[in-house]
């Protein structure tokens, strides 16, 4: 599930999109974009002292540098060891651990904050909540973040569209969780992500809807969107694109 304005899946559909994830880490790695510190920098200064953090949800460890370079503590969980072997690469001084959000395989109050980036519409959020709950020390804060192509630019809604981007949130969203998480606050931030037509073209074959996709509707999506960057919008092969971006932060206690 993501709430209000993104995917709605039963248990069975979430964790069959989801497991388009459990490979190609590198891939992932080479075209998915980072996270602007400004989302990390919102969470600390709301935190109290942080000792101990963990990503949930890591993947290949977009957000997990931001916490690695604050010189705290770092844990890292994530359903795939291809995503997990990447960060392991980039991030050698951050545990790295195989597991979900439901069942994270940390003792109990081991963190101060716990983040889930990009990935709570693959959790089932009651479980989840009651988790990193358990993991949290009292008082502890989770931070909920999404990347979010920013489709208040029109030339982006026709973008999201061609791209299958079903993951953005409608003005009204706000993520589903558990009892447990209390004071959920969002913050955003926009920036902009500079890269080709052929960087554009990888983004795509990165998400969720083309992963699962059979050749067919595959090779449609990419000649929709060949049109559009170059016959509609009129970019050359090699020209940069700066493609923006929201992102937003939500943030609850314990």
């Amino acid at each position: 599930m993501a709430g209000a304005g993104g995917p709605v899946f039963d248990g069975a559909r979430r964790i069959e999109m989801a497991d388009a994830f459990l490979e190609g880490g590198e891939h992932y790695e080479q075209v998915r974009p980072g996270y602007p510190q400004e989302s990390l920098d919102w969470l600390a200064n709301s935190a109290g002292a942080i000792r101990d953090a963990v990503d949930v949800g890591a993947g290949t460890g977009k957000y997990t540098q931001l916490l690695a370079a604050r010189g705290w503590n770092v844990a890292a969980v994530d359903p795939s060891a291809d995503m997990l072997a990447q960060l392991r690469r980039k991030l050698p001084g951050v545990t790295a651990l195989t597991g979900t959000a439901e069942h994270l395989g940390l003792p109990d109050s081991s963190v101060d904050l716990a983040v889930v980036a990009q990935a709570w519409h693959w959790c089932e959020p009651l479980a989840a909540s009651t988790e990193l709950a358990r993991v949290l020390r009292p008082g502890g804060m989770v931070g909920l973040v999404w990347n979010q192509l920013d489709v208040s630019v029109p030339w982006v809604h026709r973008l999201a569209r061609i791209m299958h981007a079903g993951d953005v949130h409608k003005p009204d969203f706000r993520p589903h969780v558990g009892p447990e998480l209390q004071g959920l606050e969002v913050h955003e931030t926009t920036w902009q992500q500079l890269l080709t037509p052929a960087d554009l073209m990888e983004l795509v074959k990165s998400r969720s809807y083309y992963l699962k996709a059979n050749e067919t509707i595959r090779a449609k999506v990419l000649e929709n969107l060949r049109w559009y960057l170059h016959d509609h919008l009129g970019h050359a092969s090699g020209a940069e694109i700066e493609l923006p971006y929201t992102t937003q932060t939500w943030r609850a206690h314990t």
